[in-house]
């Protein structure tokens, strides 16, 4: 029997044919690789720009009768962006449910070859090589200390134990919310603004999503650390985005 990363059972007897990702670096990551299996996915699933499938509404609030009336062999849910109330009622009307656990680099590619050998049953894409190749080498030296806000009014930020600061730190820069003294269970905290912006922070990080900061929305509120712009894609999502985000972050 397989299991999924939460050690759940998945009654998969054949290669799933139809698909439905409520999660949208996944849906990328199907739609790029084996497009045909994919029948379904979020109105957040942007990537690719092409894709055209039914949509189920969004991650926290799916349409359950939706995606059962897709007939799906198959859906791929995520521990942190998906309800466990949801994947549980999916569960209960007989809709195979496939959760993904990821926090960081390693997690995310792991999870990734799994879901793609094991769930998928199919070959592992070149992306996913290319992404174990390119994050798999040793961070440069320290860059400095970077921020990312995620919300403003109230300001969020970027936390310890996520995904995006494990990535950015495997490219040199170290979070200056996800030090010694941060609450590990506060992985987006709410801040003050002085929290990120001030001498102590060499780059301020200001990305597309979820809020989206502008050229005339965010940069004009830090008068002490340096702004950036910055495609939440490449921080965020997993998936064939991690060769991307290698590629532009890394310099």
């Amino acid at each position: 029997m397989l299991r999924d990363d939460l050690g759940a059972p998945v009654d998969l007897t054949a290669p799933p044919r139809r698909v439905v990702s409520l999660v949208p670096s996944l849906t990328e990551a199907i739609a790029t690789s084996c497009p045909k299996t994919l029948v379904g996915a979020t109105d957040w699933c942007t990537h690719p720009a092409d894709l055209d499938v039914a949509r189920v509404r969004g991650t926290k609030n799916p349409d359950l009768r939706a995606i059962a009336d897709l007939s799906p062999d198959l859906v791929v849910a995520n521990k942190e962006e998906n309800r466990e109330l949801d994947v549980r009622r999916l569960r209960k009307r007989g809709v195979t449910v496939w959760v993904t656990d990821i926090e960081d680099v390693p997690s995310a590619l792991t999870s990734m070859r799994r879901l793609w050998v094991e769930a998928l049953r199919r070959p592992v894409p070149e992306w996913l090589v290319q992404a174990e190749q390119l994050w798999g080498t040793a961070a440069p030296a320290t860059r400095g200390t970077v921020a990312v806000p995620i919300w403003r009014d109230p300001w969020m930020a970027v936390g310890p134990r996520t995904y995006t600061t494990d990535l950015l730190t495997r490219l040199g820069w170290t979070n200056a919310l996800a030090g010694p003294d941060a609450d590990p269970s506060d992985r987006y905290p709410h801040v003050d603004l002085a929290d990120l912006d001030h001498p102590g922070v060499d780059l301020v990080l200001l990305p597309d999503e979820p809020y989206v900061f502008t050229a005339e929305d965010g940069p004009e509120a830090f008068t002490h650390a340096p702004t950036r712009l910055v495609s939440g894609r490449l921080l965020t999502w997993y998936g064939p985005a991690m060769v991307e985000a290698h590629e532009a972050l890394a310099t």
